[in-house]
């Protein structure tokens, strides 16, 4: 097989698509999750074409039949590319959630600040769940553009013709067809009606349209940073959406509280309640204008 040519040509096969990528600085040392696909492929690709330093990680949920032989296939791609390789294994059953629960072992395994294969296909998939599942402003952003998600420029069809004409080997995950994933009806069956609906490619409006929302949410982002959610008057006295984003910083952990319960916090401010219960055995309570987060009381109901 002919060596594929990643740099050192001004007409590399990579060279336009780096143009519209967000990659680190040459000498960068980088983690990229490659499950083998076309895209995370690609972005191997890209990276070592990038002039960064790169070790590519491929994480085995050992879901299927023959996934370990998808590690060997990075693996080979990873020395043609001339990229360091790492191979990590979670175990993954069956069941509800799938998606999500192997989405969150495997990022357990990688580190915080890896590079991801994400297109602008994925952005606008990404767009559309968010808006299924009732998500906020922050949830029609999209993901960030930045260093992580260095492909967010790119449409798929470019990774999969990338890897073709560099001649990489890619692995085709069955998972990816499997209707109990709102991702693939989204991907295979809304977005092409969205097309033919619109006459348009959605995918570029969408990704458009995340970029107009992230805008929006920095800027509420840094007006709500100077309101402080202890504050009961000054949270009811604030614009409702100000208000709301306030709250849903000071409640987030891992995972934003929902309208109804940032709904109850403001009434509590407002004092059309004394507390409520705000999920993971916490509670807000007010107190002379204050506003507390506390554990929740032991075999209580949620005063509203």
């Amino acid at each position: 097989m002919t060596e594929p040519t990643v740099a050192g040509s001004a007409r590399s096969p990579c060279t336009d698509l780096l143009a519209r990528c967000t990659f680190p600085a040459p000498g960068t040392t980088v983690s990229c999750a490659v499950s083998g696909g076309a895209d995370s492929t690609a972005l191997l690709a890209l990276a070592v074409a990038a002039g960064v330093t790169v070790t590519a990680i491929h994480v085995d949920h050992g879901l299927r039949t023959g996934s370990t032989a998808e590690a060997q296939v990075v693996r080979g791609n990873a020395e043609r590319l001339g990229a360091a390789f790492r191979a990590e294994r979670v175990h993954i059953v069956d069941g509800p959630n799938l998606e999500a629960r192997a989405r969150d072992a495997r990022y357990s395994m990688l580190p915080p600040d890896v590079l991801t294969g994400h297109t602008a296909d994925d952005q606008a998939e990404t767009v559309l769940v968010n808006l299924l599942r009732g998500g906020a402003t922050s949830g029609l952003a999209g993901m960030r553009p930045g260093h992580r998600h260095p492909l967010l420029s790119l449409r798929r069809r470019e990774t999969i013709a990338l890897c073709a004409t560099l001649q990489l080997a890619v692995v085709h995950d069955p998972s990816n067809l499997d209707p109990r994933h709102l991702r693939n009806r989204v991907r295979h069956e809304l977005l092409p009606l969205m097309d033919d609906l619109a006459q348009r490619d959605t995918v570029a409006v969408l990704a458009r349209q995340a970029g107009l929302a992230r805008d929006d949410d920095e800027l509420l982002d840094t007006l709500a940073a100077a309101l402080d959610p202890t504050d009961a008057r000054a949270l009811a006295a604030a614009p409702i959406a100000l208000a709301r984003r306030t709250v849903r910083r000071w409640l987030t952990l891992t995972h934003p509280p929902d309208a109804a319960t940032v709904a109850r916090v403001l009434a509590v401010a407002r004092g059309e309640a004394v507390a409520t219960e705000v999920g993971g055995g916490r509670r807000v309570e007010r107190h002379r204008q204050r506003l507390s987060l506390g554990p929740a009381e032991p075999h209580t109901h949620r005063v509203t």
